[in-house]
């Protein structure tokens, strides 16, 4: 919850049965700033269960964010992959776009241009995305090649 709220809505999940739903979309409103962050953080982690496949922050609405917030952001993300959850950062207002650019946290959080757009792309994105290869690890990339194994 922001300074002026969050709304969240759950799909995948029947009307009227106890099951968690497996995506749930969160629109949050307002600055996210050390003021708000402690109540958003609380009901972010509190969204986060075992067999939600996908978790939206729909950030249209919020005009500014401060290092608490993207605290926030990076926190609920860590969390949400020790579950196997993906989560998506969908249409960041300009001013949270650029401060994501700036940081560098556009390289690390998924962010899609639009709702629409992370709701498609959650078919495409694993929620446990394979680790790195660091240049130079041959224990990452594997054997060397032999002569069997080598085209001509």
């Amino acid at each position: 919850m922001t300074s002026a709220g969050a709304t969240s809505r759950h799909a995948g999940s029947r009307p009227g049965a106890d099951l968690p739903a497996a995506r749930t979309i969160v629109r949050l409103r307002g600055a996210l700033d050390v003021a708000a962050t402690p109540a958003l953080r609380e009901r972010l982690i509190g969204l986060l269960h075992p067999g939600m496949r996908l978790l939206v922050l729909d950030l249209s609405c919020v005009p500014s964010c401060d290092k608490a917030g993207l605290a926030v952001l990076i926190g609920t993300q860590r969390r949400a992959r020790l579950l196997g959850i993906v989560m998506l950062v969908a249409a960041p207002s300009l001013p949270v776009a650029e401060l994501l650019r700036l940081t560098g946290l556009d390289r690390s959080l998924s962010i899609c241009p639009d709702l629409r757009g992370a709701l498609a792309a959650e078919r495409h994105e694993p929620a446990n995305p394979s680790p790195r290869v660091l240049a130079g690890s041959t224990a990452a990339r594997g054997p060397e090649p032999g002569p069997r194994d080598t085209m001509s």
